[in-house]
């Protein structure tokens, strides 16, 4: 295959690495001094040090060249390594390479709602292109260990079968395997969701809760994620997942989550400020936070653990007050909506 992966941060560089074991890959990213690094050192001294890539990833600084070398080829890919809160950006710019009509299939990787919008990706995409398009590649997996070719298993969302195999092509081989879902929203909505329940758990974890209170949290989290995901127009069953369960469970468990690393700080009194700066990358679930809670008050969706991450992001509560909010709830059907 000919493949383009936009963004070269740890995830677009772990997964353009990836690829190129077995298909002609090439590495667009803004910043060029990270790509004279990976074309010479074979690393990525920004996102991933001290992993060495492999010697057949190329890169490419300029745009329009790196897309062009996947476009009007057989069997091509272009897959957006992107944030989420440049997705719309990067969309655009390939709109001024090529009409919708001449692209490859199309893959992002970016997890969340785009702020201001309260868009998912796939809506993103809709939105910028006019006509549904594409496909997300997601799941449980920490760029770092994608990177040095640990086991991993991905999930590649889209309502596009031809879309859905081209993923699985670009992507199952040596330790990663990939399965196909038709549910994008389901994919989605637990690809975005868990960063918020990680932020929870790092705090519940901060604060030397237990494993009993972490075990109540991430499965509780899980209730308040599926019920998001079912009023958007998912299938429960999804969330049982990859994408769903499995994510989840990666995020906020895994030592390598930054947004785990957020609730851990929290609960240390450090201010989100001097959080985010320390971090130095983006931490998602701060970003979605806000734009879930909205979104859970327009659909009139339940969604207690999300209040509470919003209420000490950004409202002044206290880590603990916090917790105190959540355990003072009254008693209710774990089935209950």
């Amino acid at each position: 295959m000919h493949i383009t992966v936009f963004g070269a941060g740890a995830w677009g560089t772990a997964v353009a690495a990836h690829m190129s074991f077995a298909h002609e890959t090439v590495l667009w990213g803004r910043d060029p001094t990270v790509l004279v690094s990976i074309a010479s050192q074979r690393e990525n001294p920004r996102y991933l040090a001290g992993i060495k890539l492999n010697p057949s990833l190329k890169v490419q600084a300029d745009f329009a060249l790196a897309a062009k070398q996947s476009l009007g080829q057989p069997d091509s890919l272009w897959v957006l390594g992107t944030p989420m809160g440049a997705l719309r950006q990067t969309l655009e710019q390939l709109q001024q390479i090529a009409p919708v009509e001449q692209w490859p299939p199309l893959v992002w990787l970016c997890k969340g709602f785009e702020v201001g919008t309260g868009l998912m990706p796939h809506q993103v995409v809709e939105d910028v292109l006019c006509k549904p398009y594409g496909g997300a590649l997601t799941g449980p997996s920490f760029a770092a260990e994608v990177a040095r070719g640990l086991p991993c298993a991905l999930t590649a969302a889209s309502a596009d079968e031809p879309t859905r195999q081209a993923m699985v092509r670009a992507a199952h081989h040596a330790a990663l395997r990939v399965y196909e879902l038709d549910d994008l929203v389901g994919a989605e909505v637990g690809g975005a969701v868990k960063n918020i329940m990680a932020v929870a758990t790092g705090i519940c974890d901060g604060m030397q809760l237990g494993l009993n209170a972490r075990a109540a949290l991430i499965t509780r989290g899980m209730a308040e994620i599926k019920r998001l995901a079912v009023a958007l127009g998912a299938q429960a069953e999804t969330l049982n997942g990859l994408s769903g369960f499995g994510d989840l469970i990666l995020t906020c468990t895994g030592d390598l989550s930054r947004n785990r690393r957020v609730g851990l700080m929290l609960a240390q009194g450090k201010s989100l400020d001097t959080i985010l700066k320390e971090l130095g990358q983006v931490a998602e679930g701060v970003k979605c936070a806000p734009v879930v809670k909205e979104l859970a008050g327009k659909l009139g969706v339940d969604m207690p653990i999300t209040a509470a991450v919003n209420a000490v992001l950004f409202d002044g509560l206290s880590p603990g007050e916090g917790v105190m909010r959540l355990l003072s709830r009254g008693a209710r059907s774990e089935d209950a909506d």
